[in-house]
């Protein structure tokens, strides 16, 4: 399985609208069908860099999901966001491939 992690820099000053935005665009990506689930988390390791980071995490189905998301879906989602927030975010994306996972549970 694979992580598609996209972590954006957010310019305090539209940090609020951005949240908004955004809790609306996860259900939209998830809604191609490429995706098992989302995580939004925000980025609690202060940087030398101005605003505030987050980071959403999507969860794919498999290689073929996540290459089929690139191939049909990503170019549209991107230009959304730089559409509507231009240089007030900047974003990168990184892969993960989980290699095992580990849960306890303290009864």
């Amino acid at each position: 399985m694979i992580i598609y992690n996209v972590t954006s820099n957010i310019d305090e000053s539209i940090e609020a609208e951005w949240l908004i935005w955004v809790k609306e665009h996860i259900p939209q990506v998830l809604g191609t069908g490429k995706f098992e689930k989302a995580t939004l988390s925000k980025v609690l390791v202060e940087e030398d860099i101005d605003g505030v980071t987050y980071s959403v995490q999507y969860r794919s189905y498999s290689r073929e999901a996540l290459d089929a998301y690139y191939r049909d879906d990503a170019d549209k989602f991107r230009m959304e966001g730089l559409k509507k927030f231009a240089d007030k975010v900047l974003s990168f994306r990184t892969e993960l491939e989980i290699v095992d996972e580990y849960t306890v549970n303290f009864k």
